[in-house]
């Protein structure tokens, strides 16, 4: 459910006899599960999850980079592994660190871990104790908040000029700068350094969410934050950054592989709490990860990806200035995956609006999901990269039905 942030239940599966869930659970919301569900659901046009383009999915690259694992690693691919990770994928991974950020990485800086999420939820484990502080940037992506629910932290909004006085005795500042999730914004360099600068004073954690760095659709990036950290240093690193990479909006997100880049005493401590999780991630997906990128074939699926969804932007954007303009506004993103939209009205409550989207046969993301205290209800998460443009097309018409629709329940204006 949107509006109360709850899970529904069904009573046929409550025995109100036996101990009840935990009182986190109760505060959760199943809107991953909703978004997800949606592709199943094909009269529906999903502007929804941040889901990559299954046609661009390289089975041909994935289907030889399996056999080539099998041949390098025989039976010890389909094995239990050590917790930290294939060391091969984490040397390779800390060999591009190092070239990229022109410090000095080693494998020991590197945890592999079940996607980007289990870096979050180890994170969490890790650094949160109930009632700790933490700053996020805001909106904040929806997978981190529920990733540290269970750990009940005292959340507050980053603020880019803020003072280490400010950071200070927070467990961690939070950030996606690159792309973010939700707004798309690419955080410019200027305000990167800034608050490394801040994070060095304060003394405290930076954990930089990296999952669209490849999606570069007008221009490079720039250095990310754990570069100008890396380069503050001589010897290995032993920086604030917590970096977290992927392949899954990159190459495939089925692999199921990311990493946790950070100094070695802090990934030995994250490698202790992921035991406890899944004793180790998939060796196999891991051994076909390597392959993939050890013959450099994500860089070149990178470009694939850029050039489909480009046009996929723009017609989302062009067709949303044609229908949607006299009630949002937005910038174009220059990478990444999501549109932000902003009512120019505060009173549209997009939570209301989406069930009538729904009605519709069109998904969003409603913004207060995107908000720790859920009150930021005036906004929208659009995703272009999943549909073809014709689809993006209909999916914003279907739209601009649902706010006339919403507009005309309101009362009139005095």
């Amino acid at each position: 459910m949107l509006a109360d942030r709850t899970m529904p239940t069904s009573d046929a599966h409550v025995n109100h006899h036996r101990p009840d869930c935990t009182d986190w659970i109760r505060s959760s919301n199943n809107v991953t599960q909703q978004f997800l569900s949606f592709g199943g659901m094909p009269d529906v046009v999903s502007l929804a999850g941040g889901l990559p383009a299954p046609e661009l999915y390289p089975l041909q690259a994935v289907r030889d980079a399996t056999l080539r694992a099998l041949d390098r690693h025989g039976a010890a691919a389909l094995e239990y592994g050590p917790v930290e990770g294939l060391f091969a994928l984490r040397q390779l991974i800390a060999s591009r660190v190092s070239a990229t950020t022109g410090g000095t990485f080693s494998a020991d800086h590197v945890l592999l871990t079940t996607g980007a999420m289990q870096g979050l939820d180890l994170i969490g484990k890790v650094l949160i104790d109930s009632g700790e502080r933490v700053i996020v940037q805001a909106p904040t992506y929806l997978g981190a908040l529920d990733a540290w629910r269970p750990r009940r932290p005292a959340y507050e909004r980053l603020r880019w000029d803020a003072t280490p006085a400010e950071l200070r005795g927070a467990k961690f500042v939070y950030t996606v700068p690159n792309y973010s999730n939700p707004t798309g914004a690419l955080v410019p360099q200027a305000q990167r350094v800034a608050l490394l600068e801040q994070v060095l004073q304060a003394q405290t954690w930076l954990v930089e969410d990296d999952p669209y760095q490849a999606l570069q659709l007008d221009g490079p990036a720039g250095p990310s934050i754990l570069a100008h950290a890396a380069a503050r240093q001589a010897g290995a690193y032993s920086g604030p950054v917590i970096y977290l990479g992927t392949v899954s909006k990159s190459l495939v997100p089925g692999l199921r592989v990311g990493w946790v880049v950070a100094e070695a005493g802090l990934i030995q401590t994250l490698a202790l709490a992921k035991q406890s999780a899944d004793l180790s991630s998939s060796m196999l997906t891991q051994a076909i990860t390597f392959e993939l990128l050890d013959s450099q074939f994500d860089h070149a699926h990178a470009q694939t990806l850029v050039d489909a969804y480009r046009p996929r932007r723009d017609a989302l954007c062009r067709e949303a200035a044609l229908h949607l303009s006299d009630w949002f506004e937005w910038e174009v993103p220059v990478g990444g995956m999501f549109v932000w939209m902003r009512a120019k009205d505060r009173a549209i409550d997009t939570n209301a609006l989406y069930r009538l989207a729904i009605e519709e046969k069109v998904a969003f993301v409603p913004s207060s999901v995107f908000d720790f205290s859920g009150d930021d209800r005036f906004a929208m998460r659009l995703n272009f990269t999943r549909a073809a443009p014709a689809v993006l097309a209909e999916g914003v018409q279907r739209l601009a039905r649902a706010v006339q629709r919403y507009l005309k329940t309101q009362p009139a204006p005095r």
